[in-house]
């Protein structure tokens, strides 16, 4: 579902017309060579396209404005081969509505002693260039990343590629849509918020439905659908005997299927990026949607239970981030600890909704009682989250802004089995332990939900933050809860001010 190298940058490059056409050829061909080599570097997921070098104002905005209309493109890398004079580049910046990277590199790897002179100084003059670039983007007070370092320099790589994939789902809100089936669980705080300012400054639309709408779609199922789906399952997964064709639940996961069938043909066809549920409205369904969810989840789909929209946008923000990359991401839930001061840990899961990307081994699907709700059992899979290193981060809205936390943990293996525990789990270790973790996530007022992704990194999300306004605090094995609590009082006063810079 979600395809990166459908999406592009542009790289362009700025100089003037003091130098004369030869310059400006010479240019153009170390730009198109450069581009070309980032295209081909493979931590860019995306395509990386050339453009024509920028000599003047009227030039730089028409670029911003083609940037901003451009189907596909998700921002600009901008350099200064030569000396570009930043008045020029006033209107084009305040007019781009894309993010940028500014690329602060140089055609030559090394300065050539023997044999430099003039010509060669007046052609590679980034390293003052690209300063008089970055004033006047610092002057404008603009968001941006820079990154410094020779082009073909496999950490610079790696850098413009993670910034690329936040670059991609910074574009993937811009355009989204989140389909919410019914509310959000009621009398509770966390998951509710401000779908108006969240349109307004993170770009998707969160769209009501009632699930009376979604049950019509789910009824449209056919017996042959449910069938083939039937059987992709057991091709798939470890199905408990009395699931199976002629066993004596085998009517509860034909019915799960068929919710299935009935959520993905209602998110395909109105082009949605994410959804919620809520165990409070499922009225004319026959069990709450467990297996469904999990699986659109592996399929790239955002998700949040009990209508919680915020934790959906951010699933499907890592999914983006993350896209063809080991470890995988999943809607989570802090449920209860382990507190030995030896070996404190957290034990992650959700009522059914956890995604088979995170699973450490072939699912099992299974069928167990749901103590609320009020329908008949679910079907769900069962599993262990695999370890590893991996980030749970989650927006929240503070009232005058988003939030974004994101915490650092390590996942490890349950410390002995769970054969009671009839959903998928993850068990982590917070750092730098659970203590300052937990009291450092309810001072920043941290959701109850979470995101949680292996192979994003603090620098993506950072990245993502700026691309989309919001704040953003880290928890991790350096947070000290005094330092911590400054950082969130001078964040208040921060973004109180910066509304009127």
């Amino acid at each position: 579902m979600i395809e990166l190298r459908r999406n592009e940058v542009w790289f362009v490059t700025g100089s003037q017309q003091l130098y004369g056409p030869d310059v400006l050829e010479r240019v153009a061909r170390d730009s198109a060579t450069m581009a070309a080599a980032l295209d081909a570097a493979p931590a860019i997921p995306v395509r990386v396209v050339v453009k024509p070098v920028l000599t003047d104002a009227e030039g730089i905005l028409a670029l911003a404005h083609a940037a901003n209309s451009a189907p596909g493109c998700v921002g600009l890398i901008v350099w200064m081969h030569t000396f570009s004079p930043a008045k020029m580049w006033i209107a084009g910046l305040e007019a781009l509505q894309l993010p940028f990277l500014h690329l602060h590199t140089q055609f030559n790897e090394g300065i050539p002693w023997a044999g430099i002179d003039m010509d060669f100084m007046n052609l590679n003059q980034a390293a003052h260039g690209d300063r008089e670039f970055g004033f006047i983007a610092a002057r404008l007070r603009l968001e941006r990343q820079v990154v410094v370092g020779h082009w073909s320099d496999p950490e610079v790589q790696d850098r413009i590629g993670a910034w690329t994939r936040a670059a991609s789902a910074k574009d993937d809100w811009r355009h989204g849509r989140i389909a919410r089936f019914g509310e959000n669980m009621r009398h509770v705080a966390v998951t509710d918020g401000d779908k108006i300012e969240a349109e307004r400054r993170l770009g998707y639309t969160v769209e009501g439905y009632g699930v009376g709408d979604l049950v019509a779609i789910v009824n449209e199922a056919t017996d042959g659908e449910v069938d083939d789906l039937i059987a992709t399952y057991l091709d798939e997964y470890d199905v408990v005997p009395e699931l199976r064709p002629g066993g004596d639940r085998a009517m509860s996961l034909r019915d799960g299927a068929r919710i299935e069938i009935g959520l993905r043909r209602f998110l395909d066809t109105g082009r949605f990026i994410a959804f919620t549920t809520t165990f409070e409205d499922l009225h004319g369904l026959t069990q709450l949607p467990g297996l469904g969810p999990q699986r659109l989840m592996r399929d790239g789909y955002g998700f949040g239970a009990e209508g919680d929209w915020k934790t959906a946008s951010m699933v499907r923000a890592m999914k983006v981030m993350t896209a063809g990359l080991p470890g995988g991401v999943s809607f989570m839930e802090d449920y209860t600890y382990h507190l030995d001061p030896a070996c404190d840990l957290i034990l992650g899961a959700h009522m059914l909704e956890v995604c088979e990307t995170v699973s450490e081994e072939r699912p099992r699907l299974e069928i167990h009682p749901l103590a609320i709700g009020g329908k008949a059992d679910p079907v769900r899979l069962v599993f262990d989250a695999h370890p590893g290193a991996a980030i749970a981060a989650c927006i929240t809205d503070m009232g005058q802004r988003f939030r974004m936390i994101a915490t650092v943990v390590d996942v490890v293996a349950p410390l002995e089995p769970l054969p009671n525990l009839p959903v998928a789990r993850a068990v982590w270790r917070p750092r730098p332990n659970l203590k300052v973790n937990a009291a450092a996530w309810i001072l920043a007022g941290g959701s109850h939900h979470t995101s949680l992704g292996y192979a994003v990194t603090v620098e993506q999300l950072a990245d993502f933050a700026a691309m989309s306004r919001v704040e953003i605090v880290v928890i991790d094995g350096t947070t000290q809860l005094d330092a911590f609590r400054d950082r969130l009082r001078w964040n208040d006063l921060y973004h109180l001010l910066a509304r009127g810079l």
